[in-house]
This record gives C-alpha cells, sequence and structure tokens, in this order.
C-alpha cells in the first residue's frame, strides 16, 4: 500500500520571506533598518545616549579625526583680540586694538577721555574669565564626531534626534495606513453613496500639493510638539494607501471566497476584515513602508522650518536647523552627522521597500 502524500503549496508570505533571502541588497538593507529600530529601542529606554545633554566638550569642539585646532589664550590681551569681530568692519582692526589695551592697562583712552570704571570692568573680566575657564577645565577639547555651541556631544545628539525621526515616521505611517485602510475598505466594498463620498475627500486632498497641505495643517494646529507633527502626517498622508485598498476590494468582494461568505450569514465587518483583508494585507504593509521614509523626510522638512519638534527636543531637522548657521562658521561636523544618519536610514528603507514590494507581488515568479 502506497502512501499519499499532499504537497501544500507555500503561502504568499512564505514566498515573499524566499525572494527576500536570495536579495543581498534587501538583505543589507533589512540589516541596516533593523539596526536603526535596535538603537532606537535602546535611546527610547535610556540604555544608551541618556547623557546627551550633558556638556561634554568645549564649544564647537572638532571631531577627534580632526584634532583641536584651537588653545586657550595664554593673555587677557590674547582673548580680547580673539573675540568674534564683523570682517566687514572697517574699523574692526582698531577695535580689536582697544579691546587688547583695556585688558593689559584698565582704561582706553580715547580723545583725551579716560573711562573711571576701567579698572572696575576689567576685574571683573578677569573674574568672569576665571569662573568660565574653572567651568571649561573638565571639558574635551575634540570629540569623535564633534560637539555643538553648548558643547553636546554630536553623536549621541544625532542618535538622539534618529529616535525622535524614527517614532513620527513609524506612528504616522501607521496611522496613515490605518485611515486610508479603513476609508478604502468602506469604499470599496459598499461602493454608490458612501464611495463617492470618500472620493469628493480624496479628490479634495489630492487637488493641494502635499507640502502645502502639511504645512497648512500645521499652521492651523499652531502646537509644536511629537504628536502634533504625527496628526499632521498621519491625517494628510492616508489618500495613497485609500487609493490602493479601495481597488483591492472593488476587485475581491465578488469573488467566490467573498460570496461564500455572504451564503453562509457573515456580516459585512467580517467579510470586509476577516476575509477580504488578510488577502490585501500586503498592500497596507508596502505602503506603510513607503510612507515611512516620506514622512521621515517631512518631519525633517517642519522641523527645518520651525514647525516641527519644540525647543528641548532634538530631531535630524532640528539638528539641520541649528547646523545652517554653524555652516557660516566653518561648523560642519553637525550637518554632516545628521544627513549622514538620515541619508543613510532613507537609503536602506528605500531599498527594502522596493525589494518587498517585488517579493509580495504574486505576478513576481
Amino acid at each position: 500500500m502506497t502512501a499519499i502524500v499532499h504537497n501544500t503549496s507555500p503561502g504568499l508570505w512564505r514566498l515573499a520571506w524566499r525572494r527576500l533571502r536570495a536579495d543581498r541588497v534587501a538583505m543589507a538593507s533589512l540589516a541596516v533598518v533593523a539596526a536603526f529600530l535596535l538603537m532606537l529601542v535602546l535611546s527610547a529606554s535610556g540604555l544608551i545616549v541618556a547623557d546627551w545633554e550633558d556638556e561634554v566638550g568645549v564649544n564647537y569642539a572638532p571631531p577627534g579625526f580632526v584634532g583641536a585646532t584651537q588653545t586657550a589664550p595664554a593673555t587677557a590681551a590674547q582673548a580680547a583680540q580673539a573675540l568674534p569681530d564683523n570682517p566687514f568692519d572697517p574699523l574692526a582692526d582698531d577695535i580689536r586694538a582697544l579691546r587688547a589695551q583695556m585688558a593689559d592697562t584698565g582704561a582706553i583712552d580715547m580723545y583725551g577721555v579716560t573711562d573711571p570704571l576701567a579698572a572696575d570692568m576689567a576685574q571683573l573680566r578677569a573674574d568672569g574669565s576665571g569662573k568660565a575657564a574653572h567651568a571649561g577645565a573638565g571639558r574635551l577639547a575634540t570629540l569623535p564626531f564633534g560637539a555643538d555651541k553648548w558643547g553636546h556631544d554630536i553623536l549621541k545628539k544625532t542618535i538622539k534626534g534618529g529616535e525622535t525621526s524614527i517614532v513620527v515616521g513609524l506612528v504616522a505611517a501607521l496611522l496613515a495606513v490605518s485611515l486610508g485602510s479603513l476609508f478604502g475598505a468602506l469604499s470599496g466594498y459598499f461602493g454608490g453613496v458612501v464611495d463617492d463620498l470618500f472620493n469628493w475627500f480624496y479628490s479634495i486632498f489630492t487637488a493641494i500639493p502635499s507640502v502645502l497641505m502639511i504645512l497648512a495643517v500645521a499652521a492651523v494646529l499652531q502646537q509644536k510638539g511629537v504628536a502634533t507633527i504625527v496628526l499632521i502626517l498621519g491625517l494628510t498622508g492616508w489618500t495613497g494607501p485609500y487609493r490602493l485598498i479601495r481597488a483591492e476590494y472593488i476587485k475581491h468582494k465578488a469573488r467566490e471566497y467573498v460570496l461564500a461568505a455572504d451564503a453562509i450569514g457573515a456580516s459585512h465587518w467580517r467579510r470586509m476584515f476577516v476575509h477580504i483583508f488578510p488577502n490585501v494585507s500586503h498592500v497596507a504593509l508596502v505602503q506603510m513602508s513607503i510612507l515611512v521614509v516620506g514622512f521621515i523626510k517631512a518631519e525633517v522638512i517642519l522641523s527645518f522650518l520651525g514647525f516641527g519638534v519644540p525647543v528641548g527636543v532634538v530631531s535630524w531637522g532640528s539638528m539641520l536647523n541649528e547646523a545652517q548657521n554653524e555652516l557660516i562658521l566653518g561648523r560642519w561636523w553637525q550637518l554632516t552627522a545628521a544627513a549622514i544618519a538620515m541619508a543613510l536610514l532613507v537609503t536602506a528603507f528605500s531599498l527594502f521597500t522596493d525589494a518587498l514590494r517585488d517579493a509580495l507581488d504574486p505576478k513576481v515568479k
């Protein structure tokens, strides 16, 4: 007697995982994304970079691979001459000379007039310089990737900023996909007046450019915070998932398994989300991975323009906002750190999204 072996065909998700494992670029991108997510969890739990606000370095400490380029002035005259001046001021040299004279002699003779408070002011400056030197005695002259104007470690600041940007991207994408899937399911399944109503809302949101829509909602809400940014992005980003989920529901609602569920008395809600949605969930997953990338960039734009995170909260966008003024002074390391981190994550997420879309496409064999 011969035993009959029934070979069951693998499901969609198992086939997708096989295709992903065969794609080296996809697996490398997945490893980078997983590393960023692990860093996010460790940062949010306080296991790493909990002390990112500590002023561990001198102001604008350069990266360690560049080396210290400045030393503390040895005399009060040199300290006075080291004060920043306007390079376009024709009197800059004279002002610097007067500062040096004031620091050395305690008085400035200008047109035969002597300042009667010069000695007292010199003493106060000396006391202040001593306190500042004592306060900065324990700070490092260089850091692995430099420091900002307050002496914060740029590397730790970048990791903490990544936590904010990634959380905003993930939560906002989840909100947008949830809204788009719900609206698309209702519109595609019921059709008729319900479909016309949702299509009217869809037409309004898509008629306005996405950036202008985001800025308009941000201006209306007026409240800065991570939750506000999530609401802004989630409420303006549901149109893409809605369009695709609606098309999938229109296609699936007339298939045999849905008609069979109707014949046995399944409710509309059960047919929509128990029978149909598992067969279209791969579309929602791909849309979510696409929106995460877009929302991370949108958060950076909002924070750069001043509509993003509030004061005291760091993100990649707020770092780029600070860096635009630092570039004038030749301090490039904060811009470089934030840009490299964002480019690495966005590129890896985009490559993984493309591979995931191909792996979940049932037409690709």
